[in-house]
């Protein structure tokens, strides 16, 4: 019964694409697996949206949304009927055809790098062997977008924007890539589905997950560290610095092509969110062996909901960080920490198996840590804030 439950819409998928003639089933496989991606990310688009809302509100001890629907549970209806019927204001200098384009070439390629996440047992919409690579080759094109938008609204703060968000993400996604590598060599595959495959199975209790690993934990907070930057999240949301550059490289766009970018930006961070499970948390296994008889898709969005949450009380808790900040973050400290954990998942790879490599492995990761946050706090004593009011 639990078997016939995990594999209901793989079940469904195959007895719906069995109704077309032979010639006709590739074609129809590719459009329901479509379909399946857009229908259910963009519903937890609407999901996440009034939970964070609402988050933010139980966070900062205000309310969130309150009215429309019961306790404010229509309010992304209601704002997605407001984007829709809004007018669309073009800036009479803009180059109108790439100014159209740029939330287009953001959203559309977003989708793509869902068909490479196994959201449950067989149900990766396509298996390749070079999933990861699939993954960031597609993910790369957001840096074009956003320089369209940038270029095409003919707005110095729009351009500044656009330049402060590629030199973010492209610094950001350096570590990012990087840290991915550790699980790629203890893998020795691209394949997402056979990293999901190596993490099946239990030692004892605990989940043969990477993140019980010292590398994989490092690897893990410094994969979330990077997505997060890379998703414009706060509080590496500078691109979007209302305070000095009101809205970012989207400030000349309104209505629908608004909520394009709105849109392209949640589902890049629901993309990196599940690339992350993938890598370090098991994708779709259990946490615990007696509780298998759950469907593996619920494991996946379950794990991915909790990292949303994570997302959002770091947003709610968090300041925003300056650009200097920001930026010698990323080369000074995630960069090298990133090549040093790529030297520690060889030294688990080369040791014995026992107790001591993981010592070992924690010791490689643990000492340069402590001697790069040094550094990069610097030679100033940091000493308690003293306020001082005026007389």
């Amino acid at each position: 019964m639990a078997t016939t439950i995990d594999q209901v819409f793989v079940n469904l998928k195959l007895w719906a694409v069995g109704l077309f003639p032979a010639a006709w089933q590739p074609l129809v496989s590719a459009l329901l697996s479509i379909i399946a991606i857009i229908g259910v990310f963009a519903t937890l688009f609407a999901i996440t949206t009034i939970l964070e809302r609402k988050g933010l509100g139980r966070i900062q001890n205000r309310y969130g949304p309150n009215r429309v629907g019961p306790c404010g549970i229509l309010q992304p209806m209601a704002d997605g009927i407001k984007a829709i019927i809004k007018e669309d204001v073009v800036p009479r200098s803009a180059d109108k055809l790439v100014h159209f384009l740029a939330p287009v070439v953001l959203v559309a390629p977003v989708f793509l790098v869902y068909s490479v996440l196994p959201v449950g047992r067989n149900m990766t919409p396509l298996d390749l062997d070079a999933g990861v690579l699939f993954f960031f080759a597609i993910g790369a094109t957001t840096e074009l977008a956003v320089f369209m938008a940038g270029w095409a609204s003919h707005n110095k703060y729009s351009l500044l924007g656009a330049m402060r968000a590629i030199a973010q993400m492209i610094s950001y996604e350096v570590p990012l890539l990087l840290s991915t590598v550790p699980v790629i060599m203890a893998v020795g595959s691209l394949s997402t589905v056979r990293i999901v495959a190596a993490q099946t199975g239990y030692v004892g209790w605990l989940p043969r997950w990477f993140v019980f690993t010292p590398w994989g934990l490092a690897g893990f907070i410094l994969f979330v560290i990077a997505a997060t930057a890379e998703s414009n999240r706060s509080p590496f949301d500078l691109p979007e610095g209302e305070s000095e550059i009101i809205a970012g490289y989207f400030i000349e766009y309104s209505g629908f092509k608004f909520a394009l970018f709105f849109l392209g930006e949640y589902l890049g961070l629901f993309a990196v969110s599940g690339l992350a499970i993938t890598l370090f948390l098991g994708g779709w296994s259990a946490p615990l062996s007696f509780l298998t008889w759950i469907p593996s898709w619920v494991w996946f969005f379950a794990k991915l909901l909790a990292m949303i949450g994570a997302f959002i009380w770091v947003r709610g808790t968090v300041p925003r960080l300056r650009m200097d900040q920001l930026m010698n973050f990323a080369w000074k400290f995630m960069l090298p920490m990133a090549l040093i954990n790529i030297l520690a998942v060889a030294v688990w790879r080369y040791l014995p198996a026992g107790f001591w490599r993981w010592p070992a492995c924690a010791g490689v990761v643990w000492l340069p840590y402590l001697a790069l946050g040094r550094g990069l706090a610097g030679s100033k004593r940091v000493t308690k804030r003293v306020y001082r009011y005026a007389a």
